[in-house]
């Protein structure tokens, strides 16, 4: 081999070495870029807390009475939660309120596609206990600083368990400014694994149930992300409250915080082996504006495969959010039906679904009619 091609052989090498470093760094520069996640922690954002609570147990049924919003979200696209991190838009250019429309600031205009947009639902959110003087933290993943984040809580007259959240409900109580990349108290939670970056908030006059809402603008690239948090400030109303773990064996006759409203009941008799049911309807929480309430389906002398509850409400009611059942409104008139996990009942067993509702003036209990195949 000649003298020359030995003198090459060393510079091959070491360009081929620059390339493969080369490539280490930039693969580890669009890892850094493509981990720039996060979420409001505390008070916890929708979808972290949901993730939080029943990442290790999303398919477990009590999640429909425990916590029956985080249900339905998992219901709806369970990728909402894993991505509890992911909730932003591109290209934004501090267009806010142009990008999302009133009623999706939560899902952040329904951000890729209909994923988080179960996040936008009005309903009972678990929520956070504060003071009208509080710390808001945010975890920033890959250290990345922001531009800004603005911090917003829904004025004094919102309601969150029956209306969506528009931009007109807000009003700005901390906006941070720049803040530097890797600014922030350093996580020891691997899941975690960056910095969480506090910013403490002002809500004079604020009593009850809100929304803080959060908008991080990454100073990575143009990403924007959104959190809603839901809080309960000292003062307030009566809230519902959250359904048993267990229903009980027999549905009250007096729902608590609510009119008389005396259990009605469907169909209970049928020929040998006919397939029949019936249900109750109970208020298990009343509130100006809004209610909670449940319905216990019984089977008959046979088992069942499925059944429909069929009620028309009275005096103008609407069902706003469900869980344990399909419901479908039209007018006055609902229909209730079975969900992939209580269809099938022995003879003589039951389940239980349970709603948010509004009403205005009366809310009496309707009567049911129920049918089972």
């Amino acid at each position: 081999m000649s003298a020359l091609a030995h003198a090459r052989r060393p510079l091959v090498y070491r360009t081929l070495a620059i390339a493969a470093a080369a490539i280490v760094l930039l693969t580890t520069f669009m890892a850094n870029v493509a981990s720039a996640h996060g979420s409001t922690i505390n008070p916890m954002s929708r979808n972290y807390g949901c993730w939080k609570r029943w990442g290790n147990d999303f398919q477990n049924p009590a999640m429909a009475t425990q916590d029956p919003m985080c249900w339905q979200a998992w219901q709806a696209d369970s990728t909402a939660m894993w991505n509890w991190n992911s909730l932003y838009r591109e290209g934004v250019a501090g267009n806010h309120q142009g990008a999302i429309p009133d009623g999706q600031l939560c899902s952040g205009g329904q951000t890729g596609g209909t994923r988080y947009a179960a996040l936008d639902n009005p309903g009972n959110w678990r929520a956070t206990d504060v003071g009208n003087t509080f710390t808001w933290t945010m975890h920033d993943q890959a250290r990345h600083g922001a531009d800004y984040i603005r911090i917003y809580v829904s004025r004094q007259g919102y309601n969150p368990l029956t209306q969506r959240l528009r931009w007109a409900d807000l009003e700005l109580v901390r906006d941070t400014g720049r803040i530097l990349p890797g600014v922030g108290q350093t996580e020891t939670d691997p899941v975690l694994n960056g910095v969480s970056i506090s910013a403490q908030v002002s809500a004079p006059g604020r009593t009850g149930r809100h929304i803080v809402y959060a908008i991080w603008q990454a100073s990575h690239s143009d990403q924007s992300y959104y959190f809603c948090s839901d809080v309960r400030f000292p003062g307030g109303g009566t809230e519902p409250t959250t359904p048993p773990t267990t229903p009980p064996t027999t549905p009250p006759t007096t729902p608590p915080s609510s009119p008389p409203a005396s259990p009605t009941n469907g169909p209970t008799t049928g020929a040998p082996g006919t397939r029949t049911c019936s249900a109750t309807y109970a208020i298990t929480g009343q509130w100006t504006g809004g209610f909670q309430g449940e319905v216990r389906v019984t089977a008959g002398s046979s088992a069942v495969t499925g059944w429909t509850v069929n009620w028309t409400y009275a005096n103008g009611q609407q069902i706003a959010q469900s869980w344990g059942a399909t419901i479908t409104n039209s007018g006055s008139a609902v229909t209730a039906r079975n969900v992939a996990y209580n269809g099938s009942l022995g003879a003589g067993g039951s389940t239980t679904f349970g709603f948010l509702g509004s009403w205005n003036g009366t809310n009496a209990a309707p009567a049911l009619s129920c049918t089972a195949t």
